[in-house]
């Protein structure tokens, strides 16, 4: 008689283990303990043997049923399934062992040593978030090139096309790292360009110094002879890595120092939407500067003519040069200073990407994205501030 449901649920335990048979070597195991185990008895080679094959209710009468029809397939083929059962588990760990998730992890060992911990702790979070996901299961033998192509069409579909094109470049390291150590044969990042499927970013190319190049910079503009304001308006930007005409254009009523933020208001902003500054304890103390000069009640930086008017945008430029940087660095060159060492450090980046007001929004998705993201974002640009100001003190 074949076992039922209600016969399997209706079986109580007994002191010593006993089994109710389904036929053709199927059978129910009831333990001491209540637990209900499936077991298929065969022989093989003449050999009996006993394959687990779950526990019930886990595995279902229709289960265990379907199970030992594909023990019996094999041995039909002459195949001892438990036999192939250890091959089977052996052939996963030697899976998981060369998946791409795994490797990654070797390189990120190796590779991290010699950076930044927060750029490299960036890195993995990345790699966890975007990639793993999509492809980290994958044997990395059998990695290709389309597969890379999913992850990071994926990525640029939420219009994030730089971090697209930092998990090609990464997963062109991990896989170079596997042909290196003989995991791999081949790298099939090498087979994609991110020009080649990657849609062009609408953006304009400014010049600007390297991370290098920074420290010279901050230490000439604090000792620029030109009018005290230009001087505070280069510091302030530096700072805050505010659009020029966001910068020059800003009036007293736009600070809150007792909250420490500046709230440019969406009419001045390119996108439209309001925009929230965090004040650093820098910040806040070359806005004291500024105060003290009493140069205009309503502007920070009027123009020299006093009409009325802010600076323009030539002041800063001019400024530039004056300091040697003529075809160098431009006031909007500090956003690109910013986000790239920002990005190096291992910060968020989608708070980087706020602050530089890169994306535009609606009313509402903005004031719920400055309430998330103002704590970490005011966190970040006093770490901004006490790094540049570490950094002028290099080679003195």
């Amino acid at each position: 008689m074949k076992l039922t449901d209600p016969e399997i649920k209706a079986a109580k335990p007994k002191e010593k283990p006993y089994s109710l048979p389904d036929g053709h070597g199927l059978l129910l195991m009831i333990q001491p303990s209540g637990a209900k185990w499936w077991r298929y008895r065969y022989r093989f080679n003449t050999t009996a043997k006993m394959l687990s094959l779950g526990v019930y209710p886990d595995v279902t009468l229709k289960e265990a049923r379907n199970k030992r029809e594909r023990s019996k397939e094999l041995l039909t083929q002459g195949i001892d399934p438990s036999l192939h059962r250890q091959e089977q588990k052996q052939q996963k760990a030697i899976t998981a062992a060369n998946s791409f998730e795994a490797i990654a992890h070797l390189w990120w060992t190796q590779w991290s040593a010699a950076r930044n911990p927060r750029h490299a702790s960036y890195t993995m979070r990345r790699l966890e978030a975007d990639v793993f996901p999509i492809i980290g299961r994958k044997p990395i033998t059998e990695l290709t090139a389309p597969m890379l192509l999913t992850v990071i069409k994926k990525i640029e579909l939420r219009g994030a096309l730089d971090i697209a094109k930092r998990a090609l470049t990464t997963c062109g390291q991990i896989m170079r790292y596997a042909v290196a150590h003989g995991l791999a044969e081949r790298n099939p990042a090498a087979d994609i360009k991110p020009s080649d499927v990657l849609k062009p970013a609408n953006k304009t190319n400014h010049a600007r110094l390297s991370e290098k190049e920074l420290p010279e910079l901050l230490r000439k503009i604090d000792g620029y002879d030109g009018q005290p304001l230009t001087r505070f308006a280069l510091q302030l930007m530096a700072l805050t890595f505010v659009r020029t005409s966001e910068l020059i254009g800003t009036r007293w009523d736009e600070f809150d120092l007792t909250k420490r933020e500046w709230r440019i208001p969406a009419e001045r902003m390119k996108m439209k939407t309001l925009h929230i500054v965090p004040l650093s304890d820098q910040a806040i103390s070359i806005l004291t500067e500024i105060k003290n000069l009493a140069a205009d009640e309503i502007l920070l930086f009027p123009s020299e003519r006093r009409d009325g008017k802010s600076m323009s945008n030539n002041t800063i430029l001019y400024a530039l040069y004056r300091l040697g940087y003529h075809s160098r660095m431009t006031g909007h060159g500090f956003r690109g200073i910013a986000s790239t060492i920002l990005h190096e450090r291992g910060y968020n980046h989608d708070h980087i990407e706020l602050q530089l007001a890169h994306s535009k929004r609606d009313a509402v998705s903005a004031a719920y994205n400055h309430a998330l993201y103002l704590e970490p974002r005011a966190r970040m640009m006093q770490d901004w501030a006490d790094y540049l100001e570490s950094i002028k003190m290099e080679a003195i």
